[in-house]
């Protein structure tokens, strides 16, 4: 899942770059409004999770209010989501099912609330939250006429 999960946002960032600010921001009707503010979540989302499952990554530095704004521009974004996905998958290398077991303790800031879970379903929760949303922002590029990404799985370069 985490080079399912590379892929997928470089596919993203290839197809995005040189799109305007103005259409990557523009409220297509969408959970979060725009395609910028969807990506935006999702890298914020991932790097609350990274946070939790290892020390390696600080939580992220803004608030989960201000998640869609988490990076400033689409060229700031594009540098910290290829940054995050080689942490996912440097991390993902070095797990085996072993390290998946046991249980995850966190507080959420945003519902104010202390949380255990097992440690494999919070895994398995941030790779199928970032599909659901990229999801949503394929949907954005479709309706927008923009050229969207080959999501199927089984459709990824052996080499990616």
């Amino acid at each position: 899942m985490a080079r399912y999960n590379a892929w997928q946002n470089s596919q993203l960032t290839e197809m995005l770059t040189g799109v305007p600010d103005d259409e990557l921001r523009k409220d297509r009707g969408a959970f979060f409004g725009s395609i910028m503010a969807t990506l935006n979540h999702i890298l914020w989302g991932d790097t609350m999770w990274m946070s939790r499952f290892t020390n390696e990554v600080p939580p992220p530095a803004v608030p989960p209010q201000q998640h869609k704004e988490f990076t400033q521009t689409f060229a700031v974004w594009s540098a910290e989501r290829f940054r995050m996905d080689g942490t996912i998958r440097l991390w993902g290398d070095r797990l085996d099912t072993v390290d998946l077991k046991g249980d995850l303790s966190w507080y959420s800031g945003t519902l104010k609330q202390d949380f255990q879970m097992p440690l494999e379903t919070c895994v398995t929760h941030m790779f199928t939250h970032q599909t659901h949303h990229r999801g949503q922002v394929h949907a954005m590029m479709t309706a927008a006429g923009l050229p969207a990404p080959v999501t199927d799985i089984v459709f990824m370069p052996k080499d990616e």
